[in-house]
């Protein structure tokens, strides 16, 4: 069986579609936070995508607006901008925002399935150091279900890579999040057998992003090489396999 890779990106920007606008007077300032995107995730996906000539599929409005990677009828969906709004003014966000982009996924997973290969996915997310006064204790986390063994195998590999290329990496599982709450990624495993889908997703600490240098660089360099090195240890040399 042939692995092939996908990317996605959730929280990739925090554009606010001028329609919208009015909704984020006095929300302004959450904007550019880690509440209104992930700064990084999609410059870090762009890079792997390109690494591997793999697909890319990304959502650059504000989660503010409607999140992405949270599932229809979650409280999360909806931020304290939007939440507020008529059932049918949500739907059509819904419509115009979220449906495309998880269409595109469920899409382009399953026609990656449906050639009897396995597909690899990479969710690129990253993380603020710290929130409710608590201090991330993590540069690096995968996400994954434990009961899946490929998802398993996958970041157990990934994780020794990257110690080994870099040993100053803190690197955790399921955190700070884990890995079957809701998301693109547990909406796919519910969809495809663990031997036709292995979902990741991969947080990264945002301070890499805010205190630019050199360090940014050099981690997104890690993390592309060594999950090539993985790839490779898996029967593939890219998401065609060859």
């Amino acid at each position: 069986m042939t692995d092939r890779l996908i990317l996605t990106c959730e929280h990739a920007g925090n554009d606010v579609p001028a329609k919208y606008a009015p909704l984020f007077v006095g929300h302004e300032h959450l904007l550019p936070t880690h509440r209104g995107w992930d700064p990084g995730a999609l410059l870090l996906a762009r890079e792997m995508a390109a690494r591997f000539a793999a697909p890319l599929c990304f959502e650059t409005t504000t989660r503010l607006l409607v999140d992405a990677n949270r599932s229809v009828g979650t409280p999360e969906l909806h931020s304290e901008a939007t939440r507020h709004l008529s059932l049918a003014e949500r739907r059509q966000i819904l419509g115009r925002y979220y449906h495309p982009h998880r269409r595109r996924v469920d899409e382009a997973v399953a026609a990656m399935v449906a050639t009897g290969d396995r597909v690899v996915h990479i969710a690129s997310h990253s993380f603020t150091s710290e929130l409710h006064g608590h201090v991330r204790t993590a540069d690096i986390g995968l996400l994954y279900d434990p009961g899946r063994p490929g998802e398993v195998a996958l970041c157990a590999a990934w994780l020794a890579a990257l110690k080994k290329a870099d040993p100053s990496l803190r690197l955790r599982r399921n955190y700070p999040y884990l890995g079957k709450s809701d998301g693109v990624a547990q909406a796919l495993r519910r969809r495809h057998p663990p031997d036709a889908y292995v979902g990741v997703e991969l947080e990264v600490n945002q301070r890499y992003v805010e205190q630019g240098g050199r360090a940014w660089p050099k981690l997104r360099r890690t993390l592309v090489e060594t999950l090539a090195q993985v790839l490779q240890l898996r029967g593939g040399t890219g998401p065609e396999g060859g």
